[in-house]
């Protein structure tokens, strides 16, 4: 479990959590919501442990020994529930039996009973709308957290009802801040993986710890540097190599389209200094010479429109041969 002292950036977040919990102003429902890795279960597990703490500091933070705080960390709070399910969507059933029909009872212990959601776009609208009737009328000593990275997937009647908490991207130096103190990460190495990360703290930590993210990056390089003397047959092999594990691809995509935005942030700067790959910056730089503005944003179009199609389960060596056409256009 986490503490509100524990979380990189979210002020607003925090603030707003901090201030509902020391003025015993908590809401019925929230909608924590952001990208994986931005911390929402983080926020979530300092929120709960904070609302139950016996001994919590002004309602700023929960003080971690108590006997709730111990059961909180050990996921054993009588009246800290999650929602579980076996098949890939929540069914109206895993709704009913574990929180409509617990609901009733009163906390064990606390003065407040949560229930939390992790995944919470994955319940179907059958659960969504068996779910609204317990949040329109909820007892008073109920909480109910829904954890989501696509709030598009949950009904408008359910968002309406739920203060809605938004995790933003977190700044590069708050999270190179992060590695280097906490992970204990060289300066450069953990600048290079607050740049890759677009502000989201766990893919940060996730490419500072992992050993093959170098590899991952050489091969990216070795490809968009080659890229104008590959024939189409070869840019589409490659990549599909970089995919043995289908579950990489986004991250091969994402180090792709920083390249692409440094090659349109040195064509309109002419700036070394801002460069994410400044290593690069005589590729770079042929690259933005040779490539229109237009060529340049339809490229990073594409890598974006294929990591949503990927996402969406739409066919793999069709999304890649769409984008390496656009690549090599």
């Amino acid at each position: 479990m986490a503490n509100f002292k524990d979380i990189i950036g979210q002020q607003q977040v925090k603030k707003h959590l901090q201030n509902a919990i020391k003025q015993n102003n908590i809401s019925h429902a929230y909608i924590i919501y952001g990208e994986k890795g931005s911390g929402k279960k983080t926020i979530t597990d300092a929120t709960v442990q904070t609302i139950q703490c016996k001994n919590r500091d002004g309602g700023m933070d929960a003080c971690e020994i108590c006997k709730s705080c111990m059961q909180a960390k050990s996921h054993n709070h009588p009246d800290i529930k999650y929602i579980t399910h076996e098949k890939a969507s929540i069914s109206v059933d895993d709704i009913r039996e574990q929180l409509n029909n617990d609901i009733s009872i009163k906390p064990y212990s606390s003065e407040y009973k949560i229930y939390i959601i992790p995944d919470a776009n994955k319940m179907t609208e059958q659960a969504q709308n068996a779910l609204l009737k317990t949040i329109e009328e909820p007892p008073a000593y109920a909480v109910i957290i829904l954890i989501t990275d696509n709030i598009a997937g949950l009904l408008p009647t359910i968002q309406s009802r739920c203060v809605t908490l938004n995790l933003k991207p977190l700044n590069n130096n708050e999270i190179a801040g992060y590695l280097t103190t906490h992970l204990k990460l060289e300066p450069e190495r953990a600048q290079i993986a607050a740049g890759f990360c677009q502000g989201n703290m766990g893919k940060a930590i996730r490419f500072a710890s992992s050993e093959d993210f170098q590899e991952m990056k050489e091969e990216v390089l070795s490809l968009l540097k080659s890229l104008d003397t590959m024939d189409i047959p070869e840019i589409t092999s490659t990549i599909k190599n970089f995919s043995q594990n289908k579950n990489n691809i986004n991250d091969y995509l994402d180090l792709m389209l920083l390249w692409y935005r440094d090659v349109l942030m040195f064509k309109v700067t002419k700036d070394t200094n801002i460069l994410l790959y400044q290593g690069e910056y005589k590729a770079i730089s042929k690259q933005a010479s040779t490539r229109g503005y237009e060529d340049i944003e339809k490229i990073i179009k594409a890598i974006d429109k294929a990591k949503k199609r990927l996402d969406a389960n739409v066919n793999f060596e069709v999304v890649l041969e769409l984008m390496v056409l656009t690549l090599k256009d």
